[in-house]
């Protein structure tokens, strides 16, 4: 099993940015496959970013349209967490924000769905003001 926390969330501007950290505890960090979404009241968990390992364990990330060129994930396996960067905040950005784990290394393409995760944090709020 693995335990997720994440944090860095608050309030920021319209173009403004942000570093959400996702710590993990648990089995060896590098046996999962990590991903990235976000929820606003009355809509369903939206999938933003993940990233896997192929079999030769060659780093792979995919994004969401809506955040394509402006959010970023990362890992740091000695550290056990997964960040997100988020650059150019807009409006539309206001949501909580959870991490989620997936069992399994080795895979040759990323998750985007969220039943196909194992385990998720508490989420972090984010909110954006013009």
């Amino acid at each position: 099993q693995v335990r997720l926390e994440e944090s860095g969330g608050g309030l920021v501007q319209a173009g403004g940015s942000l570093r959400l950290s996702c710590a993990a505890s648990g089995r060896t960090f590098s046996s999962y496959d990590m991903g990235w979404f976000r929820q606003t009241p009355g809509k369903e968990r939206e999938f933003l970013a993940a990233h896997t390992w192929t079999g030769s364990y060659l780093y792979l990330a995919d994004y969401a349209d809506s955040v394509k060129g402006r959010f970023t994930i990362s890992r740091d396996n000695a550290k056990n967490t997964v960040y997100l960067q988020m650059n150019n905040l807009k409006l539309e950005d206001t949501a909580v924000y959870y991490c989620a784990a997936r069992r399994g290394a080795g895979r040759v393409a990323v998750t985007t769905q969220n039943r196909q995760y194992d385990y998720w944090g508490q989420g972090t709020q984010v909110t954006v003001s013009s």
